[in-house]
């Protein structure tokens, strides 16, 4: 009996690795600074004390640590991310900032939808104001349109 090897058994399969995604670079923006405290990510920006610097590393860790929370407990992904940044955060304030930015998120939403309301409903006023100021046309004859000179 021959003993086949891990890679003669892959290329028997048909072994295939997947391709590489796309790498996009972000690019973080400094916030204005609304509050004595830095949330995790920023840092005070040396040039100006009224805004917060980005810090790529911890903010791309924050993104993979929001997967990580389908799997894992606040408790777990809060101990993952601040051994992997090397900056403290709790399991509360990891919490605190995923429910922020939730609440963001949908009250963009929201405000995008009423936006579109509206919008409709000033059409639909312009409508109904043109008809109150007497805004009218003249209907027209089929008699009266061939008789009348050009």
């Amino acid at each position: 009996m021959i003993r086949v090897t891990k890679t003669k058994e892959r290329e028997s399969i048909g072994y295939w690795m997947l391709p590489k995604p796309d790498f996009k670079v972000k690019r973080w923006e400094r916030i204005p600074r609304l509050s004595p405290q830095v949330p995790f990510g920023y840092e005070i920006d040396p040039d100006d004390e009224d805004w917060l610097k980005p810090i790529t590393k911890e903010l791309e860790l924050l993104v993979l640590a929001k997967k990580h929370l389908k799997q894992y407990s606040y408790r777990e992904v809060s101990a993952w991310l601040s051994t992997q940044s090397g900056r403290y955060i709790s399991h509360m304030g990891l919490k605190k900032r995923i429910d922020v930015e939730r609440k963001r998120k949908s009250l963009a939403a929201i405000k995008r939808k009423l936006a579109q309301r509206l919008e409709k409903a000033l059409r639909q006023y312009e409508i109904l104001e043109k008809e109150r100021l007497g805004y009218y046309t003249y209907e027209e004859d089929e008699q009266d349109s061939s008789t009348r000179p050009s």
